[in-house]
């Protein structure tokens, strides 16, 4: 039933419908891939087939969705200039290829380049780059745990309280900076890696 809805709906070009079948995460892969295939040029759908990815894949269970047509479809919307929006969803999916994380690291788009800082896939060498970069870009930083451990030092003294409580949440930040942010001057940071520290005993 739910394949003749969706070939029917392809077939007829009826987008609110089609929108309706992207909008739950449930429907399988390959129905998301037909509807991208054939409407590309749709800047509506192919946004909608973006937040279909995001909606799918979770940051903590990151094996979780992952398949080859996935990671095509990731691939393809990077790179699609019908919507230039869909790029976040494609920065800050786990299941993205690096070299998409390389080519999206260099965006004009501030936020595209503030999601691939936090996105967990992003390697190292990228995120020392974005040392530089303006401030909501740096901030992804704090909570990556590819951030290389001298640039979350730095991060410590940050001014804003998120981006220390970012870093006092990330498990894969050297003990000896959740140390030093349990004498923060907010009491949330403080609670943040005591209980990172008491997670890693």
């Amino acid at each position: 039933m739910a394949d003749t809805a969706l070939r029917n709906a392809i077939a007829a070009s009826d987008t609110a419908t089609l929108i309706e079948l992207l909008e739950d995460k449930t429907l399988p892969i390959e129905g998301v891939q037909s509807i991208y295939n054939a409407f590309k040029a749709d800047k509506q759908l192919v946004g909608q087939v973006a937040m279909n990815l995001s909606l799918r894949t979770s940051v903590y269970e990151r094996e979780r969705e992952y398949s080859p047509i996935m990671v095509e479809l990731l691939i393809d919307i990077a790179s699609n200039p019908v919507d230039m929006g869909a790029r976040w969803a494609v920065a800050k999916n786990p299941h993205t290829p690096v070299e998409v994380l390389r080519h999206l690291a260099t965006d004009s788009i501030n936020l595209v380049r503030a999601l691939v800082a936090a996105n967990p896939s992003t390697p190292s060498d990228v995120l020392e780059k974005f040392f530089s970069d303006e401030k909501i870009v740096r901030d992804g930083l704090s909570g990556n745990p590819n951030t290389p451990p001298k640039l979350l030092k730095i991060l410590c003294d940050d001014n804003d309280k998120m981006v220390r409580m970012r870093l006092a949440e990330n498990r894969s930040a050297p003990k000896e900076i959740i140390t030093t942010l349990l004498g923060d001057n907010d009491p949330d940071v403080v609670k943040a890696a005591h209980a990172n520290l008491g997670e890693r005993e």
